[in-house]
């Protein structure tokens, strides 16, 4: 609930606002009974024509009139409030996610993070905006109906007194086993989403080995799961319901038949009875309100948890001191200086998510290299030798175990995070097109000019197809780029690196869906200064039986 409070105290002054007027709205509503009650028992035997029954209706007509008006009023307030602090919680919730570092990506995982967005987000909204209205609303009639049956008819109220302490805690009770079930609900939502994320993903490796039967029976059983775990929650927190229904009915009964005998014996005025059993409708509703009030901050509370475990999340990766930082052997542009890195330890050392006695995993052990400005490097390895991991430490969305990297002479743990990035142009080994057009996805959000966005597509051998197209650079790319052939993308791609004119150019496995014809023509001017891990290509073609050229 910090979370929450954290979000909407900005509004704190409005939301006080959305309550007066909501206490104003329930007060109407509640004074329509007691109207009703002077009119037929005090007003009606006393009127000699028919213009005080017309007033007092005319009254009654007037305070619905005013309760719907200040509810109304009331329930708008209330959803512009949980719309913008949920604006806030989403929009903070998304600038994490692209600052998380590598290593707290993993820790998360990708479908948590998409559930924590969409299902999660929904879930405080409905809170917040519930909480202002019902959350007046509930107590009010709950207390309010007691209140004034009391001044009514102190007999027939103590009913009333007696049964609403239980209820309450009964509610209460309840609701408070029932929290703990949502957040187990929300875990099984991520595995949905992960599964429903793979499939979408990767429809076509699906349909190609005829597996839909499979991943049909993987989703019906993580949707079954979350069904059975959403079922037991909602019937536990619906348990109060049914159970405040029946007292309040055997309070309804005995109500008509207590009343009907202080009628008969003259005690009470018939129309107190009428409005007994329109109160205790409104505190019925008051109750069930708790009951739902309670449900829904179950939900938000397990959400908000979730929500901030991320948003919470300090900074991973935060720029070091120079001082703090080791000195640069030499003036070479990239160095790296008898590295060590695992993904199951963090920078310290420590490992996570180990077996006992397990030995740890060492994706990389002492790498050291250098490559001096304007020179190239490429890195042959089997897959899962470390090639793209070397990029990951280059770039600093890991640190490593043991030793340092170094770009342009200085520790990468030195450099701001944007300034370190705007040097490299980087070609990753499952880059992404946007859904967007084809100059967006070259540019990038970036200050290109169009004469560098066509040197780029030229020198990435993509500009012959994107100007065969009508609207050259502003076709629309479809999501993932599915409206290309591999190799299309892959040059895009390539554009893309190229245009920011960066000091270092990485190629992670970034032509293995050309062409000889155009691989060849793009090596020939492939501009100095570039790191290729894995780039499809072995230099010892009898190896692999590949007998195309090679690069150095």
């Amino acid at each position: 609930m910090r979370l929450i409070w954290k979000y909407v105290r900005p509004y704190r002054w409005f939301i006080l606002a959305v309550m007066a007027v909501k206490l104003a709205g329930t007060g109407t509503e509640l004074l329509i009974p007691y109207v009703l009650e002077h009119l037929l028992d005090h007003v009606v035997p006393s009127a000699e024509s028919a213009w005080p029954v017309v007033a007092w209706g005319g009254v009654m007509l007037l305070l619905t009139l005013a309760t719907r008006f200040l509810n109304v009023t009331a329930n708008r307030m209330s959803v512009r409030v949980a719309r913008n602090s949920t604006f806030s919680l989403r929009r903070d919730l998304f600038h994490t996610a692209l600052n998380l570092s590598g290593r707290q990506m993993d820790q998360i995982g990708l479908p948590s993070l998409i559930s924590r967005m969409t299902s999660d987000t929904y879930n405080v909204q409905s809170f917040v905006r519930m909480i202002q209205t019902m959350g007046i609303r509930a107590p009010i009639m709950l207390l309010g109906g007691i209140a004034i049956t009391l001044t009514m008819d102190t007999g027939l109220a103590m009913i009333l007194c007696v049964m609403a302490p239980v209820m309450i805690l009964l509610v209460s009770f309840v609701s408070w086993k029932g929290i703990p079930l949502y957040d187990g609900v929300q875990r099984r939502m991520d595995t949905l989403v992960r599964i429903m994320r793979e499939n979408i993903t990767g429809i076509r490796v699906v349909k190609a080995l005829s597996r839909e039967p499979r991943e049909m029976r993987r989703y019906s059983e993580a949707n079954a799961a979350m069904a059975r775990q959403e079922v037991k929650a909602s019937v536990i927190m619906s348990l109060p319901g049914p159970i405040v229904t029946f007292f309040l009915n055997v309070g309804l009964t005995l109500v008509v038949l207590i009343g009907a005998r202080r009628v008969n014996d003259g005690l009470t005025a018939p129309g107190v009875i009428l409005a007994f059993l329109t109160y205790f409708n409104m505190i019925l509703m008051g109750v069930m309100g708790l009951n739902r009030i309670f449900m829904m901050m179950s939900k938000a509370n397990a959400s908000a948890n979730r929500i901030a475990g991320a948003v919470d999340l300090p900074e991973d990766l935060t720029p070091l001191p120079e001082d703090r930082t080791a000195p640069a052997p030499s003036g070479d542009m990239l160095i790296f200086d008898r590295v060590s890195f695992s993904y199951d330890a963090d920078s310290t050392g420590e490992t996570h998510g180990q077996f006992l006695g397990e030995e740890r995993q060492q994706c990389l052990k002492e790498i050291s290299f250098r490559v001096k400005r304007g020179g190239s490097l490429g890195i042959i390895g089997a897959t899962g030798s470390g090639k793209t991991s070397i990029v990951n430490l280059l770039m600093r969305f890991y640190d490593p175990q043991e030793g340092h990297v170094f770009v342009d002479g200085k520790d990468v743990r030195a450099y701001d995070r944007d300034t370190l990035h705007r040097k490299f142009g980087v070609v990753f080994q499952n880059d992404v097109l946007f859904a967007d057009t084809i100059r967006e996805n070259i540019t990038f959000g970036r200050e290109v000019s169009d004469p560098a966005l066509r040197r780029a597509a030229e020198d990435a051998m993509a500009r012959e197809f994107i100007e065969n197209y009508s609207d050259d650079y502003d076709h629309e790319s479809a999501i993932h780029g599915a409206n290309f052939s591999g190799g299309q993308k892959q040059r895009l791609l390539i554009a893309r690196a190229l245009a920011a004119d960066p000091e270092i150019l990485i190629l992670d496995d970034s032509s293995s869906a050309l062409d000889y014809r155009t691989d060849a023509a793009l090596r020939r001017d492939r501009p100095a200064g570039v790191l290729h891990p894995g780039d499809g290509r072995n230099p010892c073609p009898s190896r692999r039986g590949d007998d195309r050229p090679g690069h150095p």
